[in-house]
């Protein structure tokens, strides 16, 4: 893409109402707009780091035998009577609204009822099993708090999945899978070093789950970790019974900030059993199907990636999560850029050209602003030097490399 076709423009200033680090820099950096507090729109650049994000958690969740769909966010009062988190006692989340007829109807904060009486026109038969569904929702959830900026907002992108499993065994098998999965999207994120599986409470879910939480000082949340021996507890589970059953002492344990960046929960049958999803067996009994349920914080993470490694000079994320992987910047020298941009465009190498009438400095401040991995000038220097200049967002120092070897470098790194 060729900067000059962006619509969305760097900014000097934030909103003054926005408190969250990350949402600052992803609005002056031309990633997202504030729509009001908890709710933000996903720009170009945005849209581009989101859909990567995704297509690192897809590949791990087809991997592990699972489909894609897409539900509707409208949510049946009645589907969530029956398992009573319709009440907002019980769960201080809804978005609600009345339909023309006069019916409640809810907006979508998550998806396990709607689910599971899907699956009641898809599973009998013990041959119908085991099934795994995912899907990335738009979820909204009337939150008190919303000044986390992506890390807690009121409208939000999630990958949720859920299993549905013969008997606990069966499960059980596969919950343990996802966990693996989880840890292969957390690394494949640049974040596993610093990403905990934590015991903690269900909430309005169910009565335990584990969650999936990255240091991060932004973070809402404190565990406490013991690093040689991978236990990490919420703080909010942390008694005398709990370091008891994990053989811990609490002088062992490390306290940290973190954000929840996933969780999954184990249902056992008993959301099954509430709203009729039932499978026959080989000898003709009918029994209730286990249930598990699997989320991934879509927006969030970028949020968070955001958090941990910006700098002084803008965001700084991972290569495969930048929206783009170059920024090709030419001062002077349009036919060259012209000409380079278009090799690399033939290689199917990621590139954003800066090819705006603007002064180096502005060219400059964006391009570390906006946070694109590799940065390439060509200039009247560069080119007495013998080429383009290559430098790294992370690194001070930049190095020569003609069009060919710059090409092979970018090449062979994809």
């Amino acid at each position: 893409m060729k900067q000059s076709q962006l619509f969305t423009k760097t900014q000097k200033f934030a909103p003054k109402d926005e408190q969250a680090r990350n949402a600052q820099l992803l609005i002056r950096a031309g990633y997202i707009h504030k729509e009001m507090a908890g709710a933000y729109a996903l720009l170009p650049l945005g849209i581009r780091s989101i859909e990567k994000i995704k297509q690192i958690v897809r590949q791990e969740m087809n991997r592990s035998g699972a489909n894609e769909l897409l539900m509707t966010g409208l949510q049946k009062k009645e589907l969530w009577d029956a398992t009573g988190r319709w009440d907002d006692k019980i769960v201080d989340v809804w978005f609600k609204s009345e339909l023309k007829s006069g019916a409640e109807v809810g907006f979508g904060w998550s998806h396990e009822e709607p689910i599971c009486d899907m699956m009641k026109s898809h599973i009998a038969s013990f041959r119908d099993l085991p099934v795994y569904v995912y899907q990335f929702q738009t979820k909204l959830r009337n939150e008190l708090r919303a000044k986390s900026g992506m890390m807690r907002g009121r409208e939000f992108v999630m990958k949720d999945m859920y299993s549905f499993a013969r008997d606990e065994q069966e499960h059980e098998a596969f919950y343990q899978e996802c966990i693996n999965a989880y840890s292969m999207i957390f690394e494949e994120l640049g974040i596993s070093e610093d990403t905990f599986v934590t015991f903690a409470t269900g909430g309005a879910f169910t009565e335990f789950s584990h969650e999936f939480q990255t240091i991060c000082d932004a973070g809402e949340d404190t565990i406490y970790i013991n690093r040689e021996k991978n236990i990490a507890i919420n703080e909010e589970v942390l008694t005398q019974n709990t370091l008891k059953k994990l053989g811990v002492k609490k002088e062992e344990l490390e306290k940290v900030r973190t954000a929840e960046t996933g969780n999954i929960f184990n249902f056992g049958t008993e959301k099954s059993e509430t709203l009729g999803l039932y499978y026959t067996d080989e000898s003709g009994q009918k029994l209730p199907v286990w249930m598990g349920s699997y989320g991934i914080g879509i927006t969030r993470i970028l949020g968070v990636l955001v958090e941990k490694f910006a700098d002084d000079k803008g965001i700084v994320l991972p290569e495969n999560i930048a929206p783009f992987r170059v920024h090709l910047i030419n001062i002077g020298k349009e036919d060259e850029a012209d000409r380079l941009y278009k090799k690399m465009l033939e290689k199917n190498i990621d590139v954003l050209w800066d090819d705006r009438n603007l002064r180096p400095g502005e060219k400059f401040a964006d391009s570390d602003l906006i946070g694109i991995p590799n940065r390439i000038v060509i200039s009247d220097k560069s080119i007495e030097a013998g080429g383009v200049e290559l430098k790294k967002r992370t690194e001070s120092s930049s190095k020569i490399l003609s069009d060919s070897q710059l090409i092979k470098r970018l090449t062979k790194e994809i």
